[in-house]
């Protein structure tokens, strides 16, 4: 059987190696720290709350050390985490913590009021404070480090779920998705093989710890790679330029926007990046523009695709062909099959538009206790992305948009992203999200969201008149309403449910 237990692999190898540090802190652990202190954690909470192997514990905390601590908990006894977003209201907490029935919630003392009145604790049989779990199990002592016997336990498979991560949840209630441990192993090889991980990489993780980004795309294959990471509580566009340098990073993982606001920074001109291997890109498409002046700056540009419940490191584009074929999320990793199809399930040809679905190791077996997503998500072994895409002859995949965005016009489907994209290459216009709102005479049309660069000044006849041309006439948005800033949720990404309310006030 392939263990799953990394960090005792590791406390056998790199001992004395730091696994993970807090910059917020200066806290850190080796990897035989981290394998001592899970130990620990094993120990404490299986026999104070009788835990055992498919019980759950729910987390409301920032990032820390301890959410690394006990995901080698989960790895050592086949206990699940869940990670609770801890922006959302007490009303949408509850909704988690009924949805996923843990039976320990962790709290940290900042987000108690959070619970403070929800009915869903009552149904917890252990409510835990952080600094009681860190006083319990020794993190902040001042004693020496030593080995603690290890319980047996009854270990874990690959199909053993390790994570239940919940989906942001913008058009109904979050599902949680179901991460298992050999998702994370396969996800880790997928990684390893089209980034060139090594144990000598060192990356920050500063993605909040309820988003899959947080996990999976360079926390666990580090942790599997034996590689180091920085923690970061929470995103600052000088303090990351300024940890880049301090510490060594050779890698970083991010989305356009926090690219965008540290090309911006006073620090950017005169921050020493030169022992950055690449940064890798995802949630969106990186603006040409702002490629070339990070490739200006020396550092290259890796762009990818992923999503919660597959991988989620899905595709990756080289940064050799960043400018060459921008606009693509490049070809599918090592372990995924990958088709595009019609409404009607057949493959379409090169050039012609279809839906993404996939197939391998790294795809969730499910929703938590949600059956009838899942059987309408997974059809026939495959995982329906809900995303439309074409790959173009050399096989590199352009993603048009989410099925979700689509409107139709005039009887014409209209995907925004292929105007987006058009628009954001405006020298005038800093970034842009259209939606479709209701019209009369055509079903649908187009609204545009539009930030202006600063310096300069652009109308609503000037977006137009940048379409005409370039698009079909059924594609150029009716409708252009300006804004300081485009809203987003916890994920980075635009926020389309707060437009479609912006759009109801401008109507």
């Amino acid at each position: 059987m392939i263990t799953n237990d990394w960090a005792r692999q590791w406390a056998k190898y790199s001992a004395g190696k730091v696994a993970v540090e807090e910059f917020e802190t200066g806290r850190s652990l080796t990897y035989s720290m981290l394998n001592q202190l899970s130990v620990k954690y094993v120990n404490y909470l299986t026999a104070e709350f009788a835990l055992k192997k498919g019980d759950r514990i729910a987390i409301l905390a920032e990032n820390c050390l301890e959410y690394v601590i006990l995901l080698s908990v989960a790895q050592k006894t086949g206990i699940i985490l869940v990670p609770l977003n801890y922006r959302l209201t007490p009303r949408e907490i509850d909704f988690l913590i009924h949805d996923s029935d843990p039976d320990v919630l962790i709290v940290e003392s900042k987000f108690r009021d959070k619970i403070k009145d929800i009915p869903s604790t009552a149904q917890v049989s252990h409510l835990l404070d952080l600094a009681v779990l860190q006083q319990k199990t020794g993190l902040f002592s001042s004693e020496p480090f030593s080995d603690h016997p290890e319980q047996s336990q009854e270990g874990t498979t690959h199909d053993d779920p390790v994570l239940i991560i919940y989906t942001s949840g913008t058009t109904a209630f979050p599902k949680g998705s179901v991460y298992t441990h050999g998702m994370m192993f396969w996800n880790s090889l997928n990684t390893q093989l089209r980034l060139d991980i090594t144990s000598a990489d060192r990356s920050v993780n500063l993605a909040p710890p309820f988003h899959t980004g947080n996990w999976n795309v360079l926390l666990t294959p580090f942790l599997h790679h034996g590689a180091y990471t920085l923690i970061m509580k929470s995103f600052d566009a000088d303090k990351v330029l300024e940890a880049l340098e301090k510490y060594n990073l050779t890698i970083f993982w991010a989305v356009p926007t926090m690219l965008k606001m540290m090309s911006d920074s006073p620090l950017f001109d005169r921050a020493d990046l030169s022992r950055i291997r690449y940064f890798v890109v995802g949630g969106e498409a990186m603006p040409v523009p702002l490629i070339g002046q990070w490739h200006a700056k020396g550092v290259p540009i890796r762009q990818g695709y992923g999503l919660t419940e597959v991988g989620p490191n899905v595709t990756s584009l080289n940064h050799q062909d960043a400018i060459r074929k921008a606009g693509s999320i490049g070809k599918e990793n090592f372990y995924y099959q990958a088709k595009l199809v019609n409404d009607s399930g057949d493959e379409v040809a090169p050039g012609e538009l279809g839906e993404l679905v996939l197939s391998g190791p790294t795809v969730t077996p499910g929703y938590w206790r949600n059956p009838v997503a899942t059987a309408a998500t997974i059809r026939d072994g495959w995982f329906h992305t809900g995303d439309i895409m074409r790959r173009d002859e050399e096989g590199f995949l352009f993603v048009v948009d989410r099925i979700k965005n689509m409107y139709i016009s005039g009887a014409e489907n209209v995907y925004p992203a292929e105007v987006e994209f058009l628009l954001r290459s405006h020298p005038g216009i800093d970034s842009v999200a259209i939606i479709g709102v209701p019209d009369e005479k055509w079903g649908e049309s187009g609204m545009a969201f539009v930030v202006i660069r600063e310096g300069f000044s652009v109308t609503k006849e000037d977006v137009l008149t940048y379409c005409e041309g370039k698009l079909a006439k059924y594609k150029i948005p009716k409708h252009v309403h300006f804004l300081d800033e485009l809203p987003r949720n916890d994920a980075g990404k635009i926020d389309r449910q707060q437009l479609r309310i912006i759009s109801t006030l401008n109507q």
